[in-house]
């Protein structure tokens, strides 16, 4: 049997070296995996060397799950960086927005174990609706923010529509991810789920285009309307 090799850390160093453990262990198994008793095993500690650094695995599982979305927000960069030259500003608005999708989706695919750790915790602010982890928004959740908010700077989106339109794209998105990584399409072959990814980022972007505003919602049913017509 091969001994675990102890390391002797600096202050300070000990902490990342937790972090970067949970983090590579939840690639292949995901939150679960990220547990204090394994990761200062592989780090090569005790156990209760790492309650100097966490109360309990609860602050570990949280500062993993912050270097997960830093990956998701690297990938959805990455694939942000393949958007063609010279398209103009209306049109670029656009196709930030639908690469922006299709790299989260591909993430998810891609890295699940990641996938799914990257929002197991976040801050609790019901009264905002925004995520948040530690007081900061989370880089896909800002990304997404400032892909909107770009599209209305370019005459892309109505500023009407603008509203919690984050909430609408991220529920398409992450719907159909978690259904790609979870569901009955992990079974399907990857241009097929490539195919199906495209028209759910499509009919969210049109839909958030075409949507009626939320007051305007709002004012149709305390007329006794439905409010769906266009």
């Amino acid at each position: 049997m091969t001994s675990v090799k102890t390391r002797a850390y600096h202050h300070g160093d000990l902490r990342r070296a937790l972090i970067e453990e949970g983090f590579r262990a939840a690639r292949s198994g995901g939150p679960d995996a990220v547990t204090l008793r394994e990761v200062t095993r592989a780090v090569g500690v005790s156990p209760n060397a790492a309650y100097r650094h966490f109360a309990d695995r609860g602050e570990l599982v949280r500062a993993a799950a912050a270097q997960a979305q830093l990956a998701l927000a690297q990938a959805i960069s990455d694939r942000l960086e393949t958007m063609p030259a010279g398209l103009p500003a209306h049109d670029a608005s656009v196709e930030r927005l639908r690469l922006l999708g299709l790299g989260y989706i591909d993430f998810a695919r891609r890295e699940r174990g990641w996938f799914e750790l990257a929002f197991t915790v976040h801050d609790q602010t019901p009264s905002d609706a925004i995520v948040t982890l530690d007081d900061e928004v989370v880089e896909p959740f800002r990304l997404l923010l400032d892909a909107l908010d770009g599209m209305v700077a370019a005459g892309a989106l109505a500023p009407e529509h603008r509203p919690h339109a984050e909430w609408a794209c991220w529920s398409a998105v992450h719907g159909f991810a978690d259904i790609a990584v979870h569901g009955p399409l992990q079974w399907q072959p990857p241009a097929v789920v490539d195919a199906l990814a495209e028209v759910v980022v499509e009919a969210a972007i049109t839909g958030v285009r075409r949507a009626p505003s939320p007051s305007a919602v709002s004012a149709s049913r305390s007329a006794g309307t439905d409010g769906t017509s266009l």
